[in-house]
Parts: C-alpha cells; sequence; structure tokens
C-alpha cells in the first residue's frame, strides 16, 4: 500500500463492528422518521390524526395490505408540509404488539403506496440497507460535539457530517463498494488517499482547459518535477514517447474494480498505462469523486469518475461533456464572475478548469449515456483554499443542518461562538447564500443546484461573509438560448415550461433546504418558522428595492405566489433508482405532485420595487 493509506484487509469483524443492536435500533428509529417525513411530504404516505394537542398532533400510520402493523407517533406540521416528528415518540405494533423499527421492512410493507415496481425494489433496498449502515458507523464514533465542530476546519467540517442530502430516504447507498471500500473511501471515515495517474495515448484522450492553463502547466502544478519525471520514466522504459499520452487521475477503486479489467485491452496494447500513485495525500468529499488536496491546499480539487450507483446515477464522468467543461468555465466567470453586483456580494464561482476524458472504442458504439463510456475521465477545480483572507474558514453549507450524536444542533452553537443574536445571524447567512442566488436568476436566467453540499461557506468568527458555488458546469442551467455561450457549451441552456422555471428556487431553495434549516431552529433555538420566513421576505425585497429595473420579472416569476407545485425527489428515485433524471430533459423527468402552501407569501407586501428604493 502507498504512504498514507491503511489496509483494511484485515479480520473480518473488524468492518462490522459497528453493527451491535443498540446502534442499529437507534439508526433505524432516525431513518423510519426520516421515512415517514420526506414520503408524506411527497404524499405518498397520509398519517392520520388520532389526537391534537396545542401545535402537536397524534398521528397513525398503517399500510392498507397489512391493517395489523400500526405506526404512532407525535408530529408538527411546518411549513411547507414539512413533517417534524417526535422521534422518540415513534413506534411500531404489530398485532397490537410492540414491535422493533426496521426501514426495510417499512419499504416493503408500504411497497404499494410507493409505487415502487417490483422489478426496482430490491435495488431499492440495498440502498436503503447501505444508508442504514453509514448511519450506524457514524452513530459508533464518539465524534465532535455540535460546540466543539463549531470551532472547526473545513475538512473537519467535511467528514463530520453524517445525514446525506436531506430530502432523499436513499441517500448514502454506494452501491459497489464493498465492506473494505466502504471504510476506505466513504467521506464519513476520513481516510487518507493517493490517487493513482494513468496515461492515456492522445488518439483515444483529450485534454480541455481555461486558456491559462495549458496542459504542462496544470502537470507543473499537480505533479511538481519529480513525480513527472517519474511517471515519463514508466513510459520511456516501456519504449514509449511521453508526448504522445495525457496523463488522467484515477481513483484507486476505479482502477482495481474497473478499469484493469475492462480497459485490458487498451492497457495490452499500450494505448492505456498504468503510471503508479501520486505522493500527495487527499481526502474524499461528501459528494464521494472530488478529492481535496491535505498536503496542499491550494491545489485544484480532483474529480474523477466513479462507476457506483449513488443517489439515482451511477458517479461517472463523461468524456464528452469533459470537452465542454472549460468552455462554460470561460464564459460563466467573464457573465457572472465579472458582474459588479456579484463581486459586491462576494460570491465566488470555484471554476473548473481543466479536464481530460478517455474514449474506449469498443463501447463508442452505445452511446455517449452508456456507462461505460463514462468510466475514465477526470476533472480539475479550483480549490476554496485560495479565496480565504486571514482570519477566514471554510465550512460546508450542510453543516447547518448538522446534529451531533447526542442530538445537539451545530447551527445554535455556531450562532453562540459568534456573539450574535439569532435573527441578526440568519440575515447575514441569507445575504451571502440567497441574495446572490436570486441575481442569477432575475439577471442572468441562470440557475444552480444550490443544496447544502454544493456550497461552502466562508465564515469569520463564525458567522457566513461570504459564499462560493461548485459543482458550476454539470449542475447549472440557463433558461434561454445564449449566444454569448461558446458553442461546445450549449448543453447548459435548458428548455423550462415558463410555469416551471421558479421551482428552481421555490424547490431548491425553500423545499430542500430551508424547510430542514427550519425544523433546526424550531428543534433546537426555540427560533419560530414564521420569524425565519419573514427573514426570507426581507432578503428577497431587499434585492428587489436593489434592482427596481427588474420589476416585470419579479412579477413575472413572483417568488410570493400563494402556491408553489410540489417537485417530488424520492419519486424520482423510487421510479428508477439507476437514473432518476434524463439529463438531456430534465424538466420533462419532474415528478409533480399537488401543491405547497408559499411561506412567505404571509409577508407579501403591496409598495413597489421603485418606492422601495426610496425608502431605503
Amino acid at each position: 500500500m502507498p504512504n498514507g493509506q491503511q489496509d483494511f484487509i484485515t479480520a473480518p469483524m473488524q468492518v462490522i463492528a459497528h453493527l451491535q443492536p443498540d446502534i442499529w435500533a437507534k439508526a433505524n428509529q432516525l431513518h423510519v422518521c426520516k421515512i415517514i417525513s420526506e414520503f408524506a411530504h411527497e404524499l405518498l404516505l397520509f398519517p392520520q390524526l388520532l389526537q391534537e394537542e396545542n401545535e402537536w398532533g397524534t398521528y397513525q400510520l398503517s399500510p392498507p395490505q397489512h391493517p395489523d402493523i400500526l405506526y404512532i407517533f407525535r408530529a408538527r406540521l411546518l411549513p411547507l408540509q414539512h413533517w417534524y416528528i417526535d422521534k422518540a415518540s415513534l413506534r411500531k405494533q404489530v398485532a397490537g404488539k410492540s414491535a422493533p423499527l426496521d426501514s426495510i421492512l417499512f419499504i416493503t410493507e408500504f411497497t404499494s403506496e410507493l409505487g415502487i415496481s417490483e422489478e426496482q425494489l430490491p435495488g431499492y433496498l440495498e440502498e436503503i440497507t447501505s444508508t442504514l449502515n453509514g448511519s450506524a458507523y457514524t452513530l459508533s464514533k464518539p465524534g465532535l460535539t455540535a460546540r466543539e465542530l463549531a470551532q472547526a476546519d473545513y475538512q473537519t467540517f467535511e467528514h463530520a457530517m453524517s445525514s446525506g442530502h436531506p430530502c432523499f430516504v436513499a441517500n448514502n447507498g454506494r452501491i459497489g463498494f464493498d465492506s473494505h471500500d466502504y471504510f476506505q473511501y466513504a467521506p464519513e471515515t476520513d481516510q487518507v488517499i493517493q490517487l493513482i495517474w494513468l496515461a492515456g495515448h492522445k488518439s483515444r484522450t483529450a485534454y480541455s482547459a481555461v486558456a491559462e492553463l495549458p496542459y504542462e502547466t496544470l502537470l507543473a502544478q499537480e505533479l511538481g518535477p519529480d513525480t513527472l519525471a517519474a511517471f515519463k520514466q514508466v513510459l520511456i522504459g516501456k519504449g514509449l514517447q511521453p508526448d504522445d499520452y495525457f496523463f488522467i487521475p484515477v481513483h484507486p477503486w476505479q482502477w482495481f474494480n474497473k478499469l484493469a479489467l475492462i480497459c485490458a485491452p487498451d492497457i495490452a496494447t499500450h494505448l492505456l498505462v498504468c503510471l503508479g500513485y501520486t505522493p500527495d495525500e487527499y481526502k474524499v468529499q461528501q459528494s464521494i469523486r472530488t478529492f481535496y488536496n491535505i498536503s496542499h491546499p491550494e491545489k485544484h480539487y480532483t474529480k474523477t469518475a466513479l462507476s457506483i450507483l449513488n443517489m439515482g446515477f451511477i458517479r461517472g464522468l463523461t468524456p464528452y461533456y469533459m470537452d465542454s467543461t472549460p468552455p462554460i468555465t470561460t464564459w460563466i466567470r467573464q457573465a457572472v464572475g465579472g458582474d459588479p453586483y456579484i463581486q459586491q456580494l462576494g460570491f465566488t464561482l470555484l471554476c473548473e478548469v481543466a479536464t481530460v476524458g478517455y474514449h474506449n472504442f469498443y463501447y463508442e458504439p452505445f452511446g455517449k449515456q452508456c456507462a461505460y463510456n463514462k468510466m475514465l475521465a477526470g476533472l480539475w477545480r479550483e480549490s476554496p483554499a485560495r479565496v480565504l483572507q486571514p482570519g477566514q474558514q471554510l465550512m460546508t453549507m450542510a453543516a447547518l443542518l448538522h446534529t451531533d450524536n447526542q442530538g445537539n444542533a451545530l447551527l445554535p452553537a455556531l450562532i453562540a461562538a459568534s456573539g450574535l443574536d439569532t435573527t441578526t445571524w440568519l440575515q447575514r447567512y441569507l445575504h451571502c447564500y440567497l441574495t446572490p442566488l436570486l441575481h442569477c436568476f432575475y439577471v442572468h436566467d441562470l440557475v444552480f443546484m444550490p443544496h447544502g453540499e454544493n456550497l461552502i461557506l466562508v465564515m469569520e468568527k463564525q458567522v457566513p461573509v461570504k459564499a462560493i458555488m461548485k459543482d458550476i458546469t454539470e449542475e447549472i442551467g440557463v433558461f434561454r438560448y445564449n449566444t454569448d455561450i461558446p458553442e461546445k457549451g450549449r448543453r447548459i441552456c435548458v428548455e423550462v415550461p415558463e410555469e416551471l422555471k421558479i421551482l428552481s428556487l421555490l424547490t431548491d431553495v425553500f423545499d430542500c433546504f430551508f424547510r430542514f434549516l427550519v425544523q433546526v431552529l424550531e428543534e433546537h433555538a426555540a427560533y419560530p418558522a414564521e420569524q425565519f420566513w419573514q427573514l426570507v421576505a426581507d432578503c428577497i425585497y431587499a434585492y428587489q428595492a436593489d434592482h427596481p429595473q427588474l420589476s416585470e420579472k419579479f412579477e413575472r416569476y413572483d417568488l410570493f405566489a400563494p402556491t408553489f407545485i410540489l417537485s417530488c425527489l424520492n419519486r424520482l428515485q423510487l421510479r428508477n433508482n439507476k437514473q432518476m433524471v434524463d439529463l438531456a430533459d430534465p424538466a420533462g423527468s419532474l415528478q409533480l405532485a399537488g401543491t405547497l402552501q408559499n411561506p412567505i407569501t404571509a409577508f407579501k407586501r403591496t409598495t413597489q420595487p421603485e418606492q422601495l428604493l426610496k425608502s431605503v
């Protein structure tokens, strides 16, 4: 094994040491609460109210096909049809007798209501089991308390996260990893990893980058002279010319489990050559296939193909997209990064500056979406360490939803450590996060995928001062055909029905993040939901007052509309857990069900933005 990596091929009981009865019961209790909450939110399950007391109710839930099974719990309905369940109250009865909570059984009991096919069900259950396994592992670790974590550094935050995407029930599947792989490559295990590099012949490999980063410059930065010389010598030793090859970073799992076998013909003919490990040490990020260089934090993030199934997709990287990524970066740097208002906000885009992709000609006839054509590619993204000023720290925005193993939330600990009151802290946060998203939508017709893992907050004394957006070429959309975007990059121009465009904010921000933040504030900070949503409304009106020239757009895409369509993420995964969305037609893939009451409608003003501007 290379220096810095651990050998987990040890006693067979070591990989299951965390699977203890009390821990497993706790993992299932938390997860069944999440299942009920999210599936009731998506109108798949309909708990029945038995008794109401103040804002709380006692509810029961029974699968029609199994009337002898009963789930009983206390819950509050928060805005956006969010089921805040008292976890300690949840219990299960079978034929009147107490029974243990079991997420896997719960899914099978309600299979008909969930609409999952018999063909899809076993694979989905495997993802549920893997998610529970990950939860049991994190529960088995002492971990940092919320108060301790509030003082932590960026990578400590990144590896302390335990809950995955807040909406998805099966959010840590990682199907393809064996039990050893889990301990070596899962973010929560916090292991040091070294990357393997390959050389791909230029007849099969393409390198693309922004203008200031030619191939030789990137290699010099990422590998350094000693490693670069050693890699070239590997090729020379085989009688090959280094100038005939592009070098490609590879996830170790991908090499041992996929490439060394599937690419055997190309390896045998030296179209593909294994160069070995690099000395730099990395840590995997929450996004599972992206690595942060801990030896040299100023170096780029490295993103690699990883052919495991996780949360609705095989996590490969396609060489076809790689070629278009730098042109998109160049455009977005100018269009958004150069926007004076964005610069004033400090909103920073982590640009994806270079890519490399290898074409396996045996599988080319099967099309660009074939998983075998997404197995060997790499991407380099700017490091957030480069944007820090003295006294600043980085923190994944996902941390705002984190609770420690004692059940204490991080957010109140951050606010307490900042010395600010809760309202002021939240106002600062909304200005950093929500305001730039509003500007990108209304001015640039541009939307991101702004969930917690994709956002990095820059903190000063535990207070957010600006936000950093990543995944800016794969998970963005432009709502108009923009001729300023280079032709290669126009894949980000998407056609979306007018009435669905505003969902990029109402769903992705309100429903998929703020909904959960509200429960944290209610449960752990005694901060009322209505007060938070008032702050959201105030933030939006402050932006509108700054941009009265956009009044027509504010009216056309009204964030204060009384209701909006409920777009369901779990329904996507239940329908097809291997590919939730057709990337060529994301809007056409949406699963829509009913409507949600907009929590900021209550704070809608009649004053026009022009009048607001005069009053500030």
